[in-house]
C-alpha cells in the first residue's frame, strides 16, 4: 500500500505528515525547527520522525508534496537576491507604476530599444549590442536577470533573445515575464518578473534540500511543490517560476482546513511565525484571486488563492509607542527568532547580555537584541554593509556589534538581505511568560521582556508592573491585530461592502465599539456570521481569545499545526494555459500564440488556432508537472462592439485548463 507524505517548511516549524494511501486518515505527523542555514536538516528531522511516528517505511512512500511561506515570508520581510531588470522598449517614465520602482530598489535597471506593438509587429529593432555592454558593466554583482519587453505578451521574441544572450553572458537564472503571465501590463509584468527572479536561489535551495534529504532517506518518488492557487507542480517548474510558490503554504492551508473539517464556507485563518493568512472558503473551495497575489505591498500577475497576508505571527518583531497613559505596542510585520529559542542554543552569552541590561540604571538601546549569522551570498554589499558583516563570527548582541547609530542602517539592510536575523522578544516569548508555551527557555524570556518593560513610556511611566503583565499586554495586542486582520478579510468579501474600504470599516468606531456589545442610545453588535478555522501550531494558544473578540464559531481541528502539510498532498496538479485573438480590421485577425503572432482571413479559424495550441500548452506543462489521466476545460471571453446595428469583433481571450491527480499516486 503507498503513503502520502506531506512536507510544509515554515519560518519557524518544518511539519511534516503521513496520510494513507486513500487520503482519510492522518497516520503520523511531527514537527522540527525550520533550520535556514541548512534546510535540509529541519526538513529531515520532520520527515524522520513522523515516519517513525506512523510506522511507515520510506519505500512505501508513493507521493511526496512539499508547501513553504519561505517565498511569502521573504517578500513580506523585503528580502531576496540582488536581480537586475532588463527592460525592452520602455520608457524610465512607464515602468514607474504598479510598484516596480519600491520593488526595484537599489537593484540595476537596463533599458534597451526594442520591444512590439499592439497587434505583435516589432516596434523597434532589439540593440542586442547595448544589453551585452550592459551585462559586461554589471559583471557578477546580481543574482539574476529578469526580463520584460513591450507587449511580450502579443510577441515574446525579444524576451526570448534577451534570455539566451543574458544566460549565454552570465550562466545566470533569466525570468522572462511572458511565462508567469499573458496579460498586458508591462510594469506589473516586469514587477513579477523582478520577484521571480529574486527568489530563485531561496526556492532551489529548498528544494534540492528535500530532495537530498529524501534520496539519502531511500524515499524514492519524485517531489511535488504546492502552487499560490493549492494546486501541484512538479519541483523542476517551482525551480523555474518559484514567484508561483507564493501563498504556497497558505494555498495549501486552506486545502488542509476544507479535509480536517468539512466546513464548506468559512475564513480560515493560519498564524506561522511570521505572518498570519486568512482567506475565505466557499463551497469546500479556497477563492482565487482574480487580480493577482498581493503580498508584502505588491500586486503581482500570480494566480493564487484571494488571500490577505500580514505580517503578524508568533515569532513577530515588538515595537514600542508612546502614545495612551502607558504606551502602546504594536507586532510586525518584521520576524525575529524569539529570544527564548537563542537561548536554548546559547545559554551562557543570551543569558550573559540579558543580565548586563537589566543592571544597568536605565535599558540601553537594543538591549536585549541579538544578531544571528545566516550565510547566504553578500555578494553587491556596500563597504559599511560589507565590514558589519564580517564582524559577525556568531550569534551576538546587537549592542556589542554596533559601534555607532550610523551602523543601524546598515544592520537593517544585512537583515533585509536575509544574510543575518535579529533576535528579540516575540508574542512566543509572552507566551513562554505566561505559561501557556514551554519548549525552550522561559527565564530568558522573562528577562527581555523586563527590558522592554523598564522602557519607560513619553511621559516617564512603566509600561507595565510586572513582566507577566506586560506579557498579557503583548498577547493581548497580537489578539487584537488578528481581529482586524479578520474583520478586513470579512468586509472585503461580503458583497455587500463592495467597492469600500475594508481596512477603513475594520477600524471603524462603530464596528469596534460592536465588538463590546455597545449598549446605549443606540445598540450595536459586531460579529463574524461564518465560522472561523484556526490553524497554526500557536493557534490553540491565541485563537480562542479571537472568537470571544469576534462573537463567532472558533474551529480548532485537530492536527490543525500541520494543516499545510496535509493540504500538499490531497490537492492535484492544474495548468492553464491563455491566449488572444485581436482584430485589426475585416478580414484581419492575429492569433497571439507563444511562436508569436499568427495572421487569419477570419475569426473562426484564429480561434481555432489559438485553441489547439493551448490545448497543447496546457496538457504538456500538466504532464510535466506529473498529471495523469487529465481533464480539460475551456473558457473564452470575446469581446464585441456594436457598429451601425452590427456585432464587431474586437478581441478574445481563450483560456485551456488541464487537471489531474499526480500519476504517482494513481494506484493509492
Amino acid at each position: 500500500m503507498g503513503y502520502l507524505l506531506g512536507v510544509d517548511t515554515g519560518g519557524t516549524y518544518t511539519d511534516a505528515v503521513i496520510i494513507d494511501g486513500a487520503a482519510k486518515t492522518v497516520l503520523g505527523s511531527a514537527k522540527s525547527l525550520t533550520t535556514r542555514g541548512d534546510l535540509a536538516v529541519g526538513i529531515g528531522g520532520a520527515v524522520d520522525a513522523a515516519l517513525a511516528t506512523a510506522g511507515v517505511a520510506p519505500r512505501d512512500v508513493a507521493l511526496v508534496s512539499l508547501s513553504t511561506t519561505l517565498a511569502t515570508n521573504a517578500l513580506v520581510e523585503g528580502q531576496g537576491g540582488r536581480v537586475a531588470l532588463i527592460a525592452i522598449g520602455f520608457a524610465a517614465r512607464d515602468l514607474a507604476r504598479g510598484g516596480l520602482p519600491e520593488a526595484l530598489g537599489t537593484d540595476p535597471l537596463i533599458i534597451v530599444t526594442g520591444g512590439h506593438g499592439h497587434a505583435g509587429a516589432e516596434a523597434a529593432p532589439f540593440d542586442e549590442a547595448a544589453l551585452q555592454g550592459e551585462l559586461a558593466r554589471i559583471g557578477t554583482g546580481v543574482a539574476g536577470f529578469a526580463v520584460v519587453a513591450r507587449f511580450a505578451t502579443r510577441n515574446p521574441a525579444h524576451e526570448i533573445r534577451a534570455r539566451d544572450i543574458i544566460r549565454a553572458a552570465t550562466g545566470l537564472p533569466v525570468t522572462c515575464s511572458h511565462e508567469l503571465s499573458a496579460r498586458l501590463n508591462g510594469p506589473k509584468r516586469a514587477l513579477t518578473a523582478v520577484l521571480n527572479a529574486r527568489l530563485i536561489g531561496r526556492i532551489a535551495n529548498l528544494v534540492a534540500a528535500c530532495e537530498g534529504h529524501l534520496a539519502s532517506a531511500g524515499i524514492d518518488v519524485p517531489l511535488m511543490v504546492v502552487r499560490g492557487d493549492g494546486a501541484l507542480v512538479s519541483a523542476e517548474m517551482a525551480r523555474e517560476h518559484p514567484i508561483e510558490t507564493i501563498l504556497s503554504g497558505p494555498a495549501a492551508s486552506i486545502v488542509g482546513a476544507h479535509w480536517l473539517t468539512g466546513e464548506r464556507d468559512a475564513l480560515v485563518s493560519d498564524i506561522g511565525g511570521t505572518t498570519t493568512d486568512v482567506a475565505l472558503l466557499r463551497d469546500g473551495l479556497p477563492m482565487i484571486d482574480a487580480e493577482g497575489a498581493r503580498v508584502g505591498g505588491h500586486r503581482t500577475m500570480v494566480e493564487a488563492v484571494a488571500m490577505r497576508t500580514t505580517g503578524l505571527g508568533g515569532d513577530s518583531e515588538l515595537h514600542l509607542e508612546d502614545g495612551g497613559p502607558k504606551g502602546g505596542l504594536r507586532l510586525g510585520p518584521r520576524r525575529l527568532m524569539p529570544l527564548s529559542l537563542l537561548a536554548a542554543d546559547h545559554p551562557d552569552m543570551v543569558h550573559d547580555a540579558l543580565d548586563r541590561a537589566l543592571a544597568a540604571d536605565l535599558p540601553p538601546d537594543h538591549g536585549g537584541r541579538f544578531v544571528v549569522p545566516m550565510g547566504g551570498d553578500p555578494g553587491g554589499l556596500a563597504p559599511r554593509e560589507a565590514g558589519l558583516l564580517a564582524r559577525i563570527t556568531g550569534p551576538m548582541p546587537v549592542v556589542k556589534l554596533l559601534k555607532s547609530r550610523m551602523e543601524a542602517p546598515a544592520l537593517d539592510q544585512l537583515v533585509a538581505r536575509g544574510l543575518v536575523m535579529l533576535a528579540g522578544v516575540t508574542p512566543t516569548d509572552a507566551a513562554h511568560v505566561l505559561g501557556t508555551l514551554a519548549v525552550w527557555d522561559s527565564q530568558a524570556a522573562e528577562k527581555g521582556i523586563e527590558i522592554l518593560r523598564r522602557k519607560r513610556a513619553g511621559n516617564g511611566v512603566l509600561r507595565a508592573g510586572d513582566a507577566k503583565t506586560f506579557a498579557t499586554a503583548i498577547i493581548d495586542q497580537l489578539t487584537e491585530q488578528t481581529t482586524l486582520c479578520l474583520l478586513e478579510a470579512a468586509f472585503s468579501e461580503d458583497p455587500d461592502f463592495s467597492g469600500e474600504n475594508a481596512a477603513d470599516l475594520a477600524r471603524h468606531s462603530v464596528t469596534q465599539t460592536g465588538l463590546g456589545g455597545h449598549r446605549g442610545i443606540i445598540d450595536t453588535r459586531t460579529r463574524i456570521g461564518v465560522p472561523v478555522i484556526g490553524l497554526g501550531a500557536s493557534a490553540p494558544n491565541y485563537y480562542r481569545a479571537v472568537g470571544v473578540r469576534l462573537g463567532c464559531a472558533m474551529v480548532l481541528p485537530e492536527h490543525a499545526g500541520v494543516a499545510n502539510a496535509i493540504g500538499a498532498v490531497v490537492g492535484q496538479i492544474t495548468e492553464r494555459a491563455s491566449g488572444t485573438v485581436t482584430s485589426q480590421g475585416a478580414g484581419r485577425f492575429t492569433a497571439h500564440l507563444g511562436t508569436g503572432p499568427t495572421h487569419f482571413a477570419d475569426r473562426d479559424s484564429a480561434l481555432a488556432a489559438l485553441e489547439a495550441a493551448l490545448m497543447r500548452d496546457a496538457q504538456t506543462r500538466a504532464s510535466r508537472a506529473g498529471a495523469g489521466h487529465l481533464s480539460t476545460s475551456k473558457t473564452c471571453d470575446i469581446r464585441e462592439a456594436e457598429v451601425e446595428g452590427s456585432p464587431v469583433f474586437i478581441e478574445a481571450t481563450m483560456t485551456i485548463t488541464a487537471a489531474g491527480r499526480p500519476a504517482i499516486a494513481q494506484s493509492t
